[in-house]
């Protein structure tokens, strides 16, 4: 699918990023890989890992549209990685948080129409459902865009599709490497923010296979969200430091107990499929789609009336050692 094509990623340099340059050099022959992101020194560093000659490294901002419409010249598709990401830091920035998150989609979205880019997938979050902070309302906002995009296309050919899961083992600023490095410095406890939380997983390598299906299945318009398993944060704990005493230091600012990736306000446009639930959009296209079966020729089924999918009512729940088991996963990828 990904072969002799151009794809490009937005905040490239991120783990998202290296894990899909990864898996699609490994997997596929394409034409050209751009990797497009502001920090000249992580573009360094991952050039002297991923130095295919397929490899293009493009310094540039999602806030700057010209540029970005430069990158796109000649992309068949786009993965739109580049977010700020850390819940206090947009609290305390919120406009920063606004400029990339939401005007920075806006520029993307232009720019793939301007350059007739055939597919475009944005990776969201589940803190975008019922947001109570704000990098889950901008990222809120990202989604919409992104999903009324198909609208204003015309007869071009790009279409945009919405990626949407849970935390990632092992990701930068994770809770998983922290509570580790707490452990390696020697720490006699670990900080806990409540011991109700809890939180979806995913591995980076399931994250990024699931983009990849994504771009077999999507019309346009859908947010896809995996089926992945909750943990608590009092196993997950467990499972890092077992001996260590734990300490309560409240949740932090835009915190919640718990996420939610359907929220139950949008049960009558959510279908389920085997592995994943699609989102269908609450508005209309001029372009007529039939969601409940997919360009695999997947069907899915409307949910129930207020059907809620969370991290705290999750049917599937990882224990201690299934916890060990996904970090040993993640650190093998």
């Amino acid at each position: 699918m990904l072969d002799n094509k151009t794809i490009l990623i937005t905040g490239g340099t991120g783990s998202f990023g290296k894990q899909f340059v990864k898996t699609i050099l490994a997997r596929y022959q394409p034409k050209k890989v751009i990797i497009y992101s502001r920090d000249e020194l992580k573009q360094y560093e991952m050039a002297q890992i991923f130095d295919a000659p397929q490899m293009r490294y493009f310094i540039g901002d999602v806030r700057d549209q010209p540029r970005l419409r430069q990158a796109m010249d000649g992309v068949d598709h786009v993965i739109h990685a580049a977010a700020l990401k850390h819940v206090p830091v947009a609290e305390y920035n919120p406009i920063e948080c606004i400029k990339t998150n939401i005007y920075g989609a806006e520029n993307v979205i232009q720019a793939a129409i301007a350059a007739e880019v055939e597919q475009v997938i944005a990776l969201s979050t589940d803190k975008a459902a019922n947001p109570i902070n704000l990098y889950g309302a901008t990222k809120l906002a990202s989604d919409k865009l992104f999903v009324a995009a198909n609208n204003i296309v015309g007869a071009r050919r790009t279409r945009f599709s919405v990626v949407r899961y849970g935390n990632v083992v092992g990701s930068r600023g994770s809770v998983i490497p922290f509570f580790q490095k707490l452990l390696k410095q020697g720490a006699t406890e670990l900080p806990i923010t409540d011991e109700r939380m809890t939180r979806f997983w995913i591995t980076l390598q399931n994250g990024v296979d699931f983009v990849i299906r994504n771009f077999a299945r999507m019309h346009g318009g859908e947010i896809f969200i995996p089926k992945i398993p909750s943990a608590t944060i009092l196993d997950l704990a467990k499972a890092i430091a077992p001996d260590l005493p734990l300490k309560i230091i409240g949740i932090r600012p835009g915190e919640k107990l718990h996420e939610t990736m359907c929220p139950g306000d949008d049960s009558h446009l959510t279908l389920e499929f085997h592995d994943h639930f699609v989102i269908k959009p609450a508005i209309s296209f001029t372009l007529q789609v039939d969601y409940q079966k997919n360009r695999l020729g997947e069907i899915g089924v409307p949910v129930s009336g207020g059907f809620e999918y969370s991290s705290g009512t999750n049917p599937e729940f990882l224990d201690v050692a299934a916890i060990r088991a996904l970090i040993a996963q993640g650190r093998e990828h």
